[in-house]
């Protein structure tokens, strides 16, 4: 008795497929985009804002970011939409739908 090697191709998976399939089926996803998040802060937003920012965490699809310069946080709450926009495109999917700045 050989492998049907028909069905055996049917059943394949590409490396990425299996790594997502992976992280979605043990909740893993979020807790892996708020580490990339957090690693990738300073590239995105560049290090002055970097520096002022003490807390980063997504809950919920929010992105949830302490700023400890008022003036600061009021100017990126109005460029909210653009920050959303560039933290997407860097993941290429949705990975936040909404910023909080705290």
């Amino acid at each position: 008795m050989g492998l049907n090697h028909k069905s055996r191709k049917a059943d394949t998976y590409t490396m990425k497929e299996a790594i997502d399939a992976l992280l979605d089926s043990y909740k893993l996803r979020t807790k892996l985009d708020s580490t990339q998040i957090v690693q990738s802060w300073s590239d995105i937003m560049g290090l002055p804002i970097a520096e002022k920012t003490t807390t980063i965490f997504i809950k919920d699809k929010v992105l949830c970011v302490k700023i400890i310069s008022a003036p600061l946080r009021n100017e990126l709450q109005m460029s909210k939409d653009k920050i959303i926009y560039l933290l997407n495109q860097k993941f290429q999917y949705d990975v936040i739908n909404d910023i909080t700045f705290l």
